[in-house]
Formats: structure tokens, C-alpha cells, sequence
């Protein structure tokens, strides 16, 4: 009977499963030289290649849309003298459109955000959170909101060899070769509404308005450098920050994939003077990430990420690091438990702590957890309510600033993003790479329960072979 049923299902699926392996091979695969889509991050960025893909995929002619996003309405309650409240939508929506072109791919990404309006221009309230700026002054016990405009750019891939390939990033606005993957596209923070408060540390250029990168890549290994505006935005989200900078500063990034499980990077910047507030100031950015994803049951990941990021500032002598560890255990695309856990050191100039010297440093810490619930999908889109519980750690020094050294926050939210990729009817967790790629999965509304398409393939394939001639009995 499984056999039947899965015969009856590759036949209806055998014509696009043909279509997307022999017309579209690099499109649906998502990049050159097998590897699949799903590894695709923030910027050039990779991820682990079982990462879970939240994406709505469409077909037209020789171009391949994707689209994908999230938006997170929640209220927001930080106690103590620097906390506060706060109803907003934090969100985010992408479209990339890839192609081949003269022996490679091209890809066209946008990507955008209400934020300026639906959080303010003021962020939404972060214990111990800092950087940027608003009406002079440096933001800190908030998350800065993103622009308007948060990727416009352009990425050609192509082969050189059968396991080499060298790309070009061309970015109005994008992401340098700086840091992990920004923590809004991260898996490991996927259901994580809240910034992490050591995200200038880490992965805080990933909206840089002038980027560009090349990098030479195989199956495994990325090697990449970037020479960019090192200007972080300014207060008016908005618009497009090009007055009076250039392209000043530069990084270089490895990154190695050891397997389908596994991310693992390393990187170094020079940043010229990255601070609207504070422009004779420069800086060195270096960090490390390791970024996995395991399977969970038959429906399940659980994806972790364990990051170190340090920022010295020139002139100063001094390294300021930061730790983060995340993980969201999704155990069965239904509930999801998720966490994280900081170490940073943070400046009296950058806490706006008037009672110290500037230079003073302080070791703070945030832990969170928090649990989400997938209840329905509406239109295409999954929806999931969701709350979070954190506790802050400030030294003794600060006690008196926040009203005790271990001030706490809440957050309950309803989170919307695509609940999978559409087409010919199926709706897909991403669209790895046929060949050598992870097993694609493809849940039909009609079934319910996942099935593995290849082995779907191969039994109308085998039903195929043993049908009789025409004419014959």
C-alpha cells in the first residue's frame, strides 16, 4: 500500500521533480557546484547546509523568486529605571531573483523593513543593549531600528574548475565579509524576537550602505574580502547614508563547511570610524562562530550557535570581547523551545553611565529562554504566539543604574513568516540541490505527513519500467 501510495504521489510530482532537475539545475539548487540553497545566509554568508528554510519559491521562465521574511508583533516590558514598554512589529521581508548567466548564476536580492515606523526611530527597549545613535546621543537600553533599506545587491557565482568557483557581491547596501550570519537570518535565534545585546560585537555590518566582495569558494571552503563603508547608519532609517563617506574600510572571512551539520568561520575588519558620534575613531573587528543544525525525529532541528566577537578600538589598547551561545529546539515544526546566553564587555561611554570615566569598562551578561508554538498557516503564511523570559547581569557599580544587578525582562509575541515554498502545489522546507544535496521533503496538504521525494521518484521510476507495451496483455 506504501508503495502505491508513493508511486501515485511521484507521479503527479515526476514532472516538476524532471523540470527542476534537468532545466533548473543551479536555480533550484541555490548555488554552483551542488551546493543546495538552504546554506545561503545573510550577506555572503553560509550556514549549515541542514539549516530549516522558511521561503516561498516561484518559477518564472528562466528566473527562480524567492521570498521569504518575518514579522514579529509583541509587547515588550523591560523593568527597572532603564527599562520600559513597548508595542511594535519588529520585521523584515527579502526577495532574491537568480538566474544563469554566461556559465554561472546571478542573483538580484532585495530586502526591507518597516521597523522606522512600526518600532520608531528609537528602537524597541534591550537591557544593557547599546550601540548607534538618536537625536545626538548613543542609543543604549534599546534595539536600534533597521532601515528601510536593508540589502540592494547583486551576487555572480561561477565555476572555474569542477570544485572551484569565484564570486562577486556588489552592494548599494548589503553585508561585508564581517561576523557570522546576521542574527535575524541565524536558525539558532529563529524564534528569538529580541536582538542579542552583543550584536555591535559581532555581526553589526550587516547593513552597510557600500559593499564589495570577492571571494573564491569549493565545495567546503569560502574565502572572501570585502572593502566597504565602514559608517554604521545613521538615525534617519529611511534614506540611503552615502553623504560624505566612501569606501574606507576592509575585511577578510574563512569559512568551512566540514559537513551538512556544520558552520564554522572566522574573520578580522578594519573598521574607519564606524561611529556617527564619535568619527576620529576607528577600529579592529575579529571574532570566530561555529553554527550547527541536527536533525530532531522527522520533523524536527535543533540549531545552535556558539560565537565570539571583539571590537579594539585604535588607541585605546584595550580588546573588548563578547560570547554568545543560542539555540532554538524546534521538536517537531510545532514547539519550539529556544535560548541564549551573553558575556560582553561594554563601555561607560557606550552604557551613557555619566557617573564614570568614558573609558570605564564593564562586564555585563543577559540569559534568556523562551518558547513559540506554531498555531495555523493563513494566505501561505505560518503563524506562531511565542513569549520569552530574561534576566540581565550588571556589576555592582551599575546596581544603582538599574535598579538591581540582575534586572529582568518579558516579551509575548505572534510571529508570521512563509510556511514553506510553493510549487506545483507542494509546499517545500527549502529546495536543496538534487544531487548530493540533503533529501528533499515535501509535505502535501492533501497527505499530511512528510515524504521523501527521491524515494517517491524511484518507485514510479521502477513502476515505469515494469508498465506493459502498449498493445500488449
Amino acid at each position: 500500500m506504501r508503495r502505491i501510495l508513493l508511486a501515485l504521489i511521484a507521479g503527479a510530482a515526476w514532472p516538476l521533480a524532471a523540470q527542476m532537475d534537468m532545466q533548473h539545475p543551479m536555480e533550484m539548487g541555490g548555488g554552483l557546484l551542488g551546493i543546495p540553497e538552504t546554506r545561503m545566509g545573510s550577506g555572503t554568508s553560509w550556514l549549515p547546509d541542514a539549516s530549516p528554510m522558511h521561503a516561498a519559491h516561484y518559477m518564472l521562465g528562466r528566473w527562480t523568486l524567492m521570498v521569504h521574511g518575518k514579522g514579529s508583533f509583541q509587547y515588550d516590558w523591560q523593568g527597572g529605571p532603564r527599562g520600559g514598554t513597548q508595542l511594535g512589529i519588529v520585521n523584515w521581508a527579502m526577495a532574491a531573483a537568480s538566474r544563469p548567466l554566461g556559465g554561472g548564476q546571478l542573483q538580484l536580492r532585495g530586502m526591507v523593513s518597516a521597523e522606522p515606523w512600526t518600532i520608531g526611530r528609537r528602537g524597541y527597549p534591550l537591557l544593557a543593549q547599546s550601540g548607534e545613535a538618536y537625536q545626538g546621543a548613543p542609543l543604549h537600553d534599546r534595539q536600534h531600528p533597521h532601515d528601510l533599506v536593508m540589502e540592494l545587491a547583486a551576487l555572480y557565482e561561477r565555476p572555474v574548475a569542477r570544485n572551484l568557483a569565484f564570486s562577486v557581491y556588489l552592494a548599494p547596501v548589503g553585508e561585508p565579509a564581517v561576523g557570522p550570519v546576521a542574527f535575524p537570518h541565524r536558525p539558532s535565534a529563529a524564534d528569538d524576537p529580541l536582538a542579542p545585546i552583543s550584536h555591535h560585537w559581532q555581526d553589526g555590518t550587516h547593513i552597510t550602505f557600500g559593499v564589495v566582495t570577492a571571494g573564491v569558494f569549493s565545495r567546503n571552503v569560502k574565502l572572501e574580502a570585502s572593502w566597504f563603508n565602514g559608517r554604521e547608519p545613521d538615525e534617519i532609517r529611511t534614506n540611503f547614508d552615502y553623504a560624505g563617506r566612501r569606501l574606507d574600510s576592509y575585511s577578510a572571512r574563512l569559512t568551512v563547511n566540514p559537513g551538512p551539520r556544520w558552520s564554522v568561520s572566522a574573520w578580522y575588519a578594519y573598521l574607519r570610524s564606524p561611529e556617527e558620534l564619535n568619527p576620529d575613531e576607528s577600529l579592529h573587528r575579529i571574532g570566530a562562530s561555529a553554527l550547527t543544525t541536527q536533525p530532531v525525529g522527522t520533523r524536527g532541528t535543533w540549531s545552535s550557535a556558539l560565537i565570539y566577537g571583539a571590537n579594539d578600538q585604535i588607541g585605546r589598547g584595550r580588546l573588548a570581547s563578547s560570547v554568545v551561545v543560542e539555540s532554538t529546539l524546534d521538536l517537531d515544526g510545532t514547539n519550539a523551545f529556544f535560548g541564549r546566553a551573553e558575556y560582553v564587555r561594554k563601555s561607560a561611554e557606550e552604557l551613557v553611565i555619566a557617573s564614570a570615566p568614558p573609558t570605564t569598562e564593564y562586564k555585563v551578561g543577559a540569559f534568556a529562554l523562551g518558547y513559540s508554538r506554531a498555531v495555523g498557516t493563513v494566505a501561505g503564511l505560518a503563524a506562531g504566539v511565542g513569549a520569552r523570559g530574561s534576566v540581565n547581569f550588571v556589576p555592582s557599580s551599575l546596581a544603582a543604574a538599574y535598579g538591581s544587578r540582575t534586572p529582568a525582562g518579558v516579551a509575548i509575541y505572534l510571529l508570521l513568516r512563509p510556511a514553506g515554498a510553493r510549487e506545483g502545489g507542494m509546499k517545500m522546507d527549502g529546495l536543496p540541490h538534487m544531487h548530493g544535496g540533503p533529501v528533499l521533503r515535501a509535505r502535501m496538504p492533501w497527505i499530511g505527513p512528510s515524504v521523501d521525494m527521491r524515494k517517491a521518484v524511484a518507485v514510479a521510476k521502477a513502476c515505469k519500467r515494469r508498465r506493459p507495451a502498449a498493445g500488449t496483455v
